[in-house]
């Protein structure tokens, strides 16, 4: 034992008195995406739980200066696939935004540096119909409009439909004056117009397929968009982020090779431009999404992920070399380049949880201009620690694992701490090591933690991302069961103190390995599946057809679907479970936890259940984040009887004696 350790108190595990509260993480919960500098000035997105969740643009003068540009009550919010995505940019000294209110798209210009946000002055440019939804904006110079994504819920359209419009820059759009570029397609990304206005690039693809599993590129002239030839990409090749160097060639994403790599369109022929065993793109869950930018014509600034971490790297086209800028940030989004030396995005860091960075190529400098809230000593935050661990049919998972961390206290010799494993959403997602407020909560409290990147995660090729298809409730259930064994094995948690929590998806497989793997002694569903029959059934268009892929045709597997769902083996959940749900989610319905919540009622086994109105699919506000977090913390002192120092809120748990 070290001599800091033997300083530490010995105390109870997941008695611990934390300095991360609720209020803590709500501070440091500041959401930032999609960095861009226009003009000598740095903007980024900034959604804010301490204001309801309301999401405004920043700017950074040069002199370091910060302003909002929106002021209370607009919000820049999407609701295209319900998930959105980028749904503002700064372009022809205006900023374009979509308000989350109406869902209208506003126009106003840039004000000059000391002025108060002045949202007075937006004006719209999409007619007042919230039926219409719009995203990821081009704006096209030579040609003065704006491009973007367009679905349209109008009640005569069922499932909405989706396409690529022009919306007029002087405000007749708002007169239903949207001209349609191009439909057909069931979903459409990336409108791209190249440097000479010439030609127009995008994405679509097609249910069944989601946008990771099967996409084309589309290229045409831009005057006549319905003249377009598909360049690449199918139903089993996915296409991201197509972008146009200056010089007027088209780049783009591909897993043609069964790894995300970038590839370029010259001369009527695909270049790949540099082949490795590497994901240079991550799931179009959000459209606009950026992994790449140009510093010149031949120099590309590129993140990628390799061994559950995020890289950055400058490709040169012409040499085919790529250098890797260290750094220490571990996940990496929203890239974006101001030629020729400059690239900025958010980094994340097991110390930091979303940074906005500028890097400055030619020196290889990193600078934080803006740096991630948050007051937490070193000695408080628990360092993960990636690792692998065998699972079923000879396989092996990956997982990030989280000690019970606190600067005062420490694990009894005695003891061994009770774990948490952590499924992320999605379920096509993953988990990266990055200081994450909502992970220390538990473990400066004395649990451990596992986030667990079961089969099916991305970031390790498609191979390992496939492995999922039609097995969604087993593979993930296993490999979190396996997590557990594992950790339990190595002495590094209470076999007797398993806890398995998720959101969405994630909330799917607790309910299924609760149900099915007998390994967890409790669990936290939020806003998760418990019938997936009903998900078929009741869910938006985006994600009508997903579980075509991960568990099979519907209702031809109608036996399967039912086989899965956790709602109809009631007699084989026998240990406590808590649910959270938001009553205004449209992406997994509150008729799913309700459905749960009463069998284990009927079961007499202690469930709780905690809703929010003012929420949908996803918590956004600070409130009800504290709320949920204090709930979750309430139930698990409660169901293994340990001592609550905080005085926590107390909930009803129902069957509890």
């Amino acid at each position: 034992m070290s001599k800091h350790a033997a300083t530490k108190i010995p105390a109870p595990c997941g008695s611990w008195e934390s300095p991360i509260s609720p209020a803590a993480i709500t501070a440091g919960s500041i959401g930032r995406d999609h960095p861009c500098m226009v003009a000598g000035h740095l903007y980024w997105q900034e959604s804010r739980p301490e204001e309801q969740g309301r999401t405004t643009v920043v700017v950074r003068y040069p002199d370091g200066a910060c302003a909002d540009l929106l002021a209370a009550p607009f919000s820049v919010q999407s609701k295209v696939h319900e998930y959105g995505g980028r749904a503002w940019l700064v372009a022809g000294g205006s900023l374009f935004f979509v308000d989350k209110a109406d869902q209208r798209v506003y126009r106003m210009p840039l004000p000059d540096q000391g002025s108060a946000p002045f949202s007075a002055a937006a004006s719209p440019l999409t007619p007042p119909d919230a039926a219409l939804r719009f995203a990821d904006f081009c704006f096209d110079g030579h040609g003065q409009r704006l491009l973007a994504v367009c679905e349209d819920h109008s009640a005569e359209h069922e499932p909405p439909r989706n396409y690529l419009v022009v919306i007029p820059l002087d405000g007749s759009g708002c007169a239903d004056n949207l001209e349609i570029l191009t439909q057909g397609s069931d979903f459409y990304a990336y409108p791209r117009i190249s440097p000479d206005g010439a030609e127009l690039c995008w994405i679509a693809w097609n249910q069944p397929q989601m946008p990771w599993d099967g996409s084309e590129l589309h290229c045409a002239p831009s005057a006549r968009p319905h003249a377009s030839t598909v360049i690449a990409g199918g139903v089993s090749e996915a296409i991201f982020q197509p972008e146009w160097s200056p010089n007027g060639i088209l780049h783009f994403v591909s897993d043609r090779t069964g790894w995300w790599n970038l590839y370029r369109y010259h001369k009527g022929e695909i270049q790949p431009l540099r082949v490795m065993e590497a994901e240079f793109a991550t799931p179009l869950w959000a459209l606009g999404m950026s992994t790449y930018d140009f510093l010149s014509e031949s120099r590309i600034a590129c993140t990628y992920t390799r061994q559950g971490r995020w890289h950055l790297g400058v490709l040169d086209t012409d040499a085919g070399s790529l250098h890797e800028i260290p750094n220490d940030f571990t996940q990496i989004h929203g890239l974006s380049c101001a030629q020729p030396h400059h690239v900025f995005f958010i980094g994340a860091s097991p110390l930091c949880s979303g940074d906005v960075v500028c890097v400055d190529t030619a020196r290889e400098t990193l600078e934080s201009v803006v740096v991630s809230q948050g007051e937490l000593a070193p000695a408080d935050i628990s360092q993960p620690q990636n690792i692998t661990f065998d699972t079923t049919d000879g396989d092996i998972a990956h997982g990030i694992y989280y000690p019970p961390t606190n600067a005062a206290y420490r694990v009894p010799d005695t003891e061994k701490p009770p774990l948490i494993v952590v499924c992320h959403g999605g379920p096509t997602g993953a988990n990266y090591p990055v200081l994450n407020y909502k992970l220390q909560y538990w473990t400066s409290r004395g649990f451990a933690v596992l986030d667990v990147n079961y089969r099916g995660s991305t970031g390790y090729g498609r191979r390992y991302r496939e492995k999922l298809n039609g097995n969604w409730g087993v593979v993930d259930v296993e490999d979190a069961a396996a997590g557990a064994r594992y950790l339990a094995g190595q002495g590094l948690a209470d076999a007797g103190r398993t806890i398995i929590r998720g959101s969405s998806a994630g909330g799917f497989t607790v309910l299924a390995a609760l149900t099915f793997s007998g390994v967890f002694r409790a669990g936290a569903s939020l806003y998760g599946i418990g019938d997936l029959e009903a998900l078929a059934r009741d869910t938006h268009k985006f994600e009508a057809r997903y579980l075509d892929t991960l568990v099979g045709d519907y209702p031809a597997q109608k036996a399967r679907y039912q086989a899965r769902s956790p709602i109809h083996f009631p007699e084989q959940l026998d240990c406590p479970v808590i649910f959270f749900q938001g009553l205004e989610d449209k992406v997994v319905p509150p008729s799913q936890a309700q459905a749960m919540v009463a069998a284990l009622q009927k079961k007499a086994i202690p469930v709780a259940y905690v809703t929010f109105a003012d929420e949908g699919h996803g918590f956004r506000k600070a409130a009800n984040i504290r709320v949920a977090l204090e709930a979750e913390l309430y139930f698990y002192r409660r169901i293994f009887s340990i001592e609550d120092r905080e005085h926590l809120p107390k909930i009803p748990i129902d069957n509890m004696p």
